[in-house]
């Protein structure tokens, strides 16, 4: 369906934290609406109250269809779900009311995306506790859209400049990430880089895959799970005509990709890929107690749909102040377009 501008169906967030405000801010940009079509997904009356208070010169019109929205730069369409009585949200806070409001714009952005009505989603952060308060038990996005789309094998891309890391597990204890390590869905996360490289126009990807014990175990000295599990998988993809390194231990894998060896790498659980790709967009300055910058991009890979995200979370502390970064927004917002053309 994309055209020369895909539509995307960006979905707000938590109320009660940044996300109304970064969507708000993104759409104040005039280079979104010159490679895309926006429309935000939520309550109308959050998103005019965060537009204010971060004082950007921003309209808001409420649309009850996508067909009815118009793209204008300026003025910004909201599908409104009319879930949320602005004024009864506290900035910063968890509830049961953020979280269902939150949870409600991120399925009806996916139903739109499953019939066609936009190319791409691209969520505004949540807060999990919110959610599961409000009776949705799940550990963040990635498993609300692979539920909602009916997919089974699926995972996480953290982007930042030429920093592309996959995951094999995320929201798991890491005593549970040790136990998914498996030759079977580590030759999956290999497959969704190498394809995911190729749909950004990486015609011949290398793939680096970590390790998962210390110095990828030293023989099996730290751990069998290189061996029994990793090498195996590496050594598949590789007969599938997939050029994968690895194990390769996490302690360089990460700085080799940085410098150009690898156009992408596989982590085996959360922090290991997390860390690095943070380490490379997020800037704290302890002088002024603020975030110079917070850059980076969640991609979940497998699905139907493009779903493209900030890569942080819903900044309570920030919430409400107006000072939020629309950085990771906007990044996710060209990845989103990227993948849609």
């Amino acid at each position: 369906m994309a055209a020369s501008r895909p539509i995307l169906g960006i979905s707000m967030g938590d109320p009660a934290g940044i996300g109304p405000e970064i969507g708000a801010k993104a759409l104040a940009c005039k280079k979104v609406y010159e490679i895309s079509k926006p429309i935000l997904v939520g309550d109308a009356e959050t998103i005019a109250r965060a537009a204010e208070l971060a004082n950007v010169n921003l309209k808001i019109r409420a649309v009850s269809q996508v067909c009815e929205s118009k793209f204008e730069y300026g003025i910004a369409d909201v599908l409104d779900l009319k879930n949320v009585h602005p004024e009864t949200v506290e900035y910063g806070k968890v509830s049961p009311m953020a979280g269902k409001a939150a949870f409600e714009a991120v399925v009806k952005a996916i139903a739109l995306a499953m019939e066609g009505q936009i190319d791409a989603v691209v969520t505004g952060p949540i807060n999990k506790e919110s959610l599961n308060k409000a009776g949705y038990h799940y550990s963040g996005h990635t498993e609300i859209f692979a539920e909602y789309t009916k997919t089974k094998d699926y995972a996480m891309l953290l982007v930042e400049g030429n920093m592309r890391v996959v995951h094999v597990s995320t929201h798991v204890s890491l005593k549970r990430a040790c136990e998914l390590v498996k030759k079977e869905r580590i030759l999956t996360v290999i497959q969704l880089a190498d394809a995911v490289c190729r749909k950004l126009g990486i015609a011949k990807p290398v793939i680096g895959v970590a390790g998962l014990n210390p110095h990828s175990g030293e023989g099996g000295l730290f751990g069998d799970e290189e061996e029994k599990e990793i090498l195996p998988a590496v050594e598949q993809a590789r007969f599938l005509g997939i050029h994968a390194e690895g194990p390769v231990p996490a302690d360089t894998l990460f700085s080799k990709a940085k410098g150009g060896l690898y156009d992408i790498t596989v982590a085996m659980y959360h922090d290991q890929g997390h860390i690095p790709v943070k380490a490379a967009g997020f800037v704290y300055n302890d002088r002024t107690g603020k975030w110079e910058s917070v850059r980076g991009v969640n991609i979940t890979l497998g699905l139907p749909i493009i779903r493209t995200s900030v890569d942080h979370g819903t900044a309570f502390d920030q919430a409400g102040k107006g000072t939020a970064s629309q950085e990771s927004m906007i990044q996710a917002i060209e990845y989103a377009v990227q993948l849609a053309s």
